[in-house]
């Protein structure tokens, strides 16, 4: 069992920077792919960063460029590094975790464990 949990979210300008963190439980947090997604209201859950074990990294399209996925095995913590911040950033962030840890799987229902979620607002 993987338990998640995020912090770091918050009210930003557009333009400004946040970065999300996400502690797990467990003693084998590096052998798991790690992830974020978001959900913006009336919409569905969409992937916006992976990291695998091994340190390949994927983004959707609309982060690329702006968002950065680290992680720091020795602290079983994972980080969302996001800049550049858009009004259409507004969203809650989840963490996930997915045991299959060599490879990134966009689907939202791949993924094993969740946190709670943290709130990411962007004025305009």
């Amino acid at each position: 069992q993987v338990q998640l949990v995020e912090s770091g979210g918050g009210l930003v300008q557009a333009g400004g920077s946040l970065r999300l963190s996400c502690a797990a439980s467990g003693r084998t947090f590096s052998n798991y792919c790690m992830g974020w997604f978001r959900q913006a209201p009336g919409k569905e859950r969409e992937f916006v960063a992976g990291l695998t074990r091994g340190g390949n990294r994927a983004y959707g399209d609309s982060v690329k460029g702006r968002f950065t996925i680290s992680r720091d095995n020795s602290n079983n913590t994972v980080y969302l590094q996001m800049n550049s911040l858009k009004p259409e950033d507004t969203a809650v962030y989840y963490c996930a975790a997915d045991s299959i840890g060599f490879m990134i799987r966009y689907n939202v229902r791949s993924w094993e464990y969740w946190g709670q979620g943290t709130q990411v607002t962007v004025s305009s």
